[in-house]
């Protein structure tokens, strides 16, 4: 970063001292707090979150420095829940992503596919994008999710939203746009499935490894016999 683009001595001490009015403001909406799902914590929480994301931000370009802690983003918390206390109805939201890492495997399983169903017509099992329409034509999604390696894909991140409502949709309501008017204080749970978790449990078990070597390293030190003065 240039020095013309860097932020200001006083910027940054400004960055901080805002983190200082958030946490403050935090702290006193914890004291009132009304519930478990008080929304003036979830916004004090999300204004210390910002607060802190600026002024680490700001730390970093001026002085090469960051700060020891680490405030989850507003995007990954959901808001209190305001739904219908009995759902009358519920929504089931799910988004698996994928890679084609075998692309000729993926054709191989579609040009089976067409073959069986003994279509004259113009071949779909000669790209990708048509294989995969007869992929999905022919198994459930979660069919393909457990068998994804054997039709050449690889699973990536993926997420599962329940939302609930007082009265089912209307019939072809939102199938044009199926996640257009999700309603986060709607959602009654959510699941998520990413390498990112996989990788922080990594990183975790890489510390208690090197924790246990130190401690068997320490073992092995009290196991030693003390030497006596004469050999000193």
């Amino acid at each position: 970063m240039s020095d013309a683009a860097q932020p200001t001595a006083a910027e940054v001490r400004a960055a901080a001292e805002a983190v200082k009015t958030a946490l403050d403001r935090h702290l006193a909406a914890v004291e009132r707090r009304s519930g478990e799902d008080d929304p003036a914590v979830f916004e004090a929480f999300n204004q210390l979150a910002a607060a802190a994301e600026v002024y680490d931000e700001l730390l970093y370009d001026r002085y090469d420095e960051v700060t020891p802690f680490e405030i989850p983003g507003a995007e990954d918390a959901l808001p209190p829940y305001t739904g219908p206390e009995e759902p009358n109805a519920l929504s089931v939201l799910i988004r698996r992503d994928y890679a084609v890492v075998e692309p000729q495997r993926l054709l191989a399983h579609a040009q089976r596919i067409e073959a069986a169903e003994g279509d004259d017509g113009a071949s779909a099992s000669g790209t990708v994008h048509g294989a995969l329409g007869l992929l999905f034509g022919e198994f459930e999604p979660d069919e393909i999710a457990s068998r994804h390696k054997e039709f050449g894909l690889e699973e990536g991140d993926s997420t599962l939203w329940v939302t609930a409502a007082d009265e089912p949709a209307d019939p072809g309501e939102w199938l044009e746009a199926p996640f257009e008017q999700v309603d986060p204080q709607q959602v009654v749970c959510r699941f998520d499935v990413s390498a990112v978790f996989d990788d922080e449990i990594d990183d975790v078990d890489d510390e208690d490894e090197d924790g246990d070597d130190l401690d068997s390293d320490l073992d092995e030190d009290e196991d030693l016999e003390p030497l006596d003065a004469d050999r000193r």
